[in-house]
C-alpha cells in the first residue's frame, strides 16, 4: 500500500526540517531546491538569458555527440541526482551526461539514480563564488569525473577533476572530452562568439 507524502501546510517548507528525496519530489513545482545530506538548500531560479544560452550551446553539442556515438544519456537543468542516502542528497546541475556503464537502460520515475561522469554548472550574476565551490566539490566527493564551471563575466571554462588543479580554459583554449567523450572537442572561442572580450 503506497503511503501519502505529509507535505508542509505552509507556502515554504521548514528549512530546519530533514526531508528525503521523495519528499522533496512531491514538493510544488514553484519550490526550487536541492537536498544536501536532508537539508533543503534554495536554487537561484529562473537563470538569465545569457546563462541560458551558454549552457544551451555547450550541452547541445555534448548531446549529439553522445547520441552519435550511443555513450549514454544527457540531461538539461533542474534534473535532480540522488547522489547520496540516509541522508539524501539530491544535486541539480545545469546539465549532465552520465554514461550507460553508470546508468540503467531505463530512467527511474523519480530523481536519477546515478552519479553523472561530467557536469556543468554556468554561473550567473548572483552566484557567489564559495557556493560554487561547495558545489564543486559535492559533485567530486560524489564521484563525478569532470565538473565544467562556465564564467559567462569572465569567458572562462574551468574544468575541475579529482585530485587535480582546476584547468582554465579561456577563448584560445579547447576542451578535450578525453577517455570519458573520446574524440570530443569543444572551442571555448564558440561559446563566446557573440560577446565582446570580458
Amino acid at each position: 500500500m503506497a503511503v501519502a507524502l505529509q507535505l508542509p501546510s505552509t507556502d515554504t517548507p521548514d528549512l530546519r526540517q530533514t526531508y528525503t528525496a521523495e519528499e522533496l519530489f512531491a514538493f510544488p513545482s514553484d519550490w526550487h531546491y536541492e537536498l544536501i545530506r536532508g537539508k533543503l538548500r534554495s536554487l537561484n531560479m529562473p537563470a538569465g538569458a545569457l546563462h541560458g544560452n551558454l549552457t544551451a550551446i555547450f550541452s547541445a553539442r555534448v548531446q549529439v555527440f553522445v547520441e552519435d556515438n550511443q555513450l549514454g544519456r544527457c540531461f538539461a537543468a533542474e534534473t535532480g541526482f540522488l547522489i547520496a542516502q540516509n541522508p539524501d542528497t539530491v544535486l541539480a546541475p545545469d546539465f549532465a551526461f552520465v554514461s550507460h556503464a553508470r546508468l540503467p537502460d531505463e530512467l527511474p520515475g523519480g530523481y536519477v539514480r546515478a552519479v553523472p561522469n561530467l557536469v556543468l554548472e554556468t554561473r550567473s550574476p548572483n552566484d557567489r563564488a564559495r557556493e560554487v565551490s561547495v558545489k564543486v566539490r559535492e559533485w567530486l566527493e560524489a564521484g563525478v569525473e569532470v565538473v565544467l564551471e562556465l564564467n559567462p563575466a569572465k569567458q572562462v571554462l574551468t574544468v575541475y577533476r579529482p585530485n587535480t588543479d582546476p584547468e582554465i580554459l579561456t577563448r584560445e583554449s579547447i576542451f578535450d572530452g578525453g577517455e570519458m567523450l573520446p574524440g570530443f572537442t569543444f572551442p571555448i572561442a564558440r561559446l563566446f562568439k557573440n560577446m565582446t572580450d570580458a
